[in-house]
């Protein structure tokens, strides 16, 4: 029933040469769509408007295909882009034919694709079709960037990566016009290639529809490498140079902590990022002194699992070409989370001294990823060195054979470790082999991962494997895998390895070994008001070490997209839980271990999010454990474009349980305000009132973005009890000033 890691050989041979046929299309496919660029000689000033000669000598790219909401056919707005190159830029002329005033969500930088008229570039120099840029601007030039890994989540571009480019809008009565300029010294290419992938996404919201130059099937990303076509160069793009970039910073803050008896003190420090280019296609990051002050707080979530929840990570030097290393496992188990990194064992911040990090394409279709990162001591606990490296090779058209070392080493001394032998090192390594066909119908993989840990010899690994279908139609997924009591990841997450023990208070490690698989079937009506609609059965079984029954859940939904943006779903799941140890949810008894099987329902519904007020409701129930589980979900999001943005969210969970093991209300308020004066000044405020944690946090955050990715950032955070209610923990109020300087 469960993979043994023989079995992973045979998966691979069988994905390289059962599927090797269906890499022939992507080839045909660039030949379709091919896009000759011409150079310029003369000077190109970006303002939007197209008063320079060769932008009425230069090809032009007209004739979309629409790709959502049905794919096929052409758009009911037409686009024309027009491609031009000097020795320092390559630019883009964008005409979108429009209706009248354009919609946009926000004019916050990196506000996305989604939800605003915009044009979206899909650039892959390499043309290997594993991973390249993405840059899109909206209508009022609004910017967001990201790069493109190997394969993306299903939360898309994190938008994380900042590079510097220009660009320029302008607004008429029937269209609006877009003028990008995009610096070779921001992009990672070989000169020698004449012939790189290339896509236009153009987003017309008020139509809710996205078209793209090369037709797409609607079941995937806009952005997907595996249907590029081909931007050729009539001579080899010019040699980006040396391309080297200093960012230092200065911050200042007050901070008190009430909550351990600390006054409010004034501090200053400062330190700097830096960029160097050692090759065309490879990159060195430094960190000195790094400082976090200005990433926005997490949305908190409420919890109602027996195990920690996953954040993504949200500082800039760990999130570029973050692929490297944390595309390795599958989202509930990751041997990577930078999110560990300059963290102590219960969350509390660690100083980070420094880092550095080499990352890029080293051969043809190599990839390589090696970080190191210093922390500091913060009072009894030891300063700690972080090292991971990845190397990442192209076979076939669209995969990769791909392997990693993560190693942890603790500060601590001789005796310590003799004490607490687990705390001296953490080491990890794996290898994975991912098939994708140049479609994008067909995914596999299978990975062997390995833990090393000082005196341990055992059940140390994790090992997984999976197939995929995406089709129009008809989707699969279907993973297994078996991850060992002592697999260890200092440097990862791993969400179930954890058990808490509510009789003795504490935390049981046991491994497990999982199955997870979900069938979809859509359908597109070709009349009414109803884009798509379709079933989904979800099945996850986990199993003890012994191979007796963990838990399982068994869940059917059934969704439905409207013309007008909104959307519905109704699911309802069977689940059982064996529990191993007493667990509580409540300040009375725990529930005790034992056997229990219950039943779940669900509601959920989306209003027109291009109306300036709209609603997102979800409605949950049903058992839970011995007792019973009752909530609701609200979102209220108010916009009044292009300026303001206003969301309410609004949780509320309540849990009732047999006499002896009470009952609990959670509470969830969390509104947000965001006004973006301009497209370089923004304010934002988020106010968090959660009751599981006994937390009320106020986070206000101005950026002034006064030169290309220089800021001004300042920032006032505040956190109370919220029982008792409103007793100040800590707050602080703190500034941080950046300048993007190229060498």
């Amino acid at each position: 029933m469960f993979i043994k890691p023989s079995l992973l050989l045979a998966l691979i041979v069988f994905g390289i040469t059962g599927l090797l046929a269906q890499e022939k299309n992507g080839e045909r496919f660039q030949k379709d769509f091919q896009y000759h660029l011409q150079k310029t000689t003369e000077s190109i000033k970006i303002d939007g408007e197209f008063t320079e000669a060769i932008w009425t000598k230069a090809d032009t790219m007209a004739s979309f295909w629409r790709k959502f909401p049905t794919d096929g056919g052409r758009p009911q707005r037409q686009t024309s882009i027009r491609i031009t190159h000097d020795d320092k830029f390559i630019y883009f002329g964008v005409t979108a034919f429009d209706s009248g005033k354009a919609f946009i969500s926000s004019l916050k930088r990196d506000i996305g694709h989604d939800g605003s008229d915009g044009i979206g570039i899909v650039l892959d120099p390499t043309n290997q079709r594993t991973n390249g840029f993405f840059f899109v601007v909206n209508a009022f030039n609004a910017q967001s960037e990201d790069q493109l890994p190997f394969a993306d989540d299903d939360s898309g571009p994190s938008w994380s990566w900042d590079n510097k480019w220009f660009s320029a809008t302008k607004q008429y009565t029937d269209r609006w016009t877009a003028e990008i300029a995009i610096p070779f010294k921001s992009i990672r290419y070989s000169s020698e290639k004449l012939l790189w992938g290339l896509n236009m996404v153009r987003i017309d919201t008020k139509a809710n529809e996205y078209s793209t130059w090369t037709p797409m099937p609607q079941n995937f990303k806009s952005m997907d490498l595996g249907y590029t076509g081909a931007l050729v160069w009539s001579t080899p793009p010019p040699a980006a140079g040396s391309n080297m970039v200093l960012i230092p910073f200065v911050t200042g803050n007050v901070t008190g902590d009430q909550e351990n008896g600390v006054a409010a003190a004034a501090t200053g420090n400062a330190g700097f990022d830096a960029k160097m280019a050692l090759t065309s296609s490879l990159n060195l990051d430094l960190t000195v002194n790094p400082d976090f002050s200005q990433v926005e707080v997490d949305q908190q979530v409420t919890n109602l699992s027996r195990f920690n929840i996953f954040f993504p990570e949200r500082r800039t030097f760990f999130l570029e070409n973050a692929d490297l290393f944390s595309q390795y496992g599958i989202p509930p188990i990751r041997p990577f989370y930078s999110r560990t990194i300059g963290l102590d064992k219960d969350g509390n911040k660690i100083p980070i001294l420094f880092g550095a990090r080499v990352s890029g394409n080293i051969a043809k279709g190599t990839r390589v990823g090696l970080m190191n990162i210093q922390t500091g001591r913060q009072g009894s606990y030891a300063p700690e060195n972080y090292t991971a490296a990845s190397i990442s090779q192209r076979v076939l058209k669209r995969s990769t054979i791909k392997g990693y070392f993560l190693n942890r080493e603790n500060g601590i001394t001789e005796a310590e470790k003799k004490q607490n032998p687990l705390d001296a090192y953490g080491r990890n390594a794996g290898v994975e082999f991912g098939y994708n066909n140049l479609k994008g119908t067909w995914s596999g993989w299978a990975a062997y991962n390995h833990s090393f840990k000082q005196g341990i010899s055992s059940e140390n690994a994790y090992y997984n494997a999976g197939l995929s279908y995406n089709g129009r139609n008809f989707s699969a997924v279907i993973d297994m895998g078996n991850l060992g009591t002592n697999f260890y990841t200092d440097m990862g997450f791993v969400e179930r390895i954890n058990n808490y023990d509510a009789d003795r208070d504490t935390l049981i490690r046991m491994g497990f070994k999982q199955v997870f698989n979900n069938f979809g079937y859509k359908l597109f009506p070709k009349k009414g008001k109803v884009n798509q609609h379709g079933l989904q059965l979800t099945n996850f079984l986990v199993f003890n070490p012994d191979n007796s029954l963990n838990e399982r859940t068994n869940e059917l939904e059934y969704q439905m997209q409207f013309k007008n943006t909104g959307f519905l779903f109704v699911t309802g799941s069977v689940n059982e839980t064996n529990l191993l140890y007493a667990t509580s949810f409540t300040d009375a008894k725990p529930i005790p271990k034992g056997n229990y099987k219950y039943n779940q329902f669900g509601f959920g519904y989306r209003s027109d999010f291009r109306k300036a007020i709209n609603i997102m409701v979800r409605i949950n129930g049903g058992g839970f454990y011995n007792g019973n589980y009752q909530g609701i979900s609200t979102t209220i999001n108010l916009r009044k474009q292009p300026h303001l943005n206003v969301a309410l969210q609004l949780n509320y969970n309540r849990l009732q349980f047999p006499e002896g093991y009470g009952s609990n209300e959670l509470f969830l308020i969390a509104p947000r305000i965001e006004y973006n004066f301009n497209t370089k000044l923004f304010w934002t405020t988020f106010l968090q009132y959660n009751t599981q944690r006994n937390n009320f946090n106020i986070n206000s955050r101005l950026q002034y973005r006064y030169k290309p990715m220089s800021d001004f950032f300042l920032v006032y955070t505040d956190n109370y009890y919220t029982d008792p209610l409103f007793r100040n923990k800590n707050r602080a109020i703190v500034f941080k000033l950046n300048y993007w300087l190229n060498l």
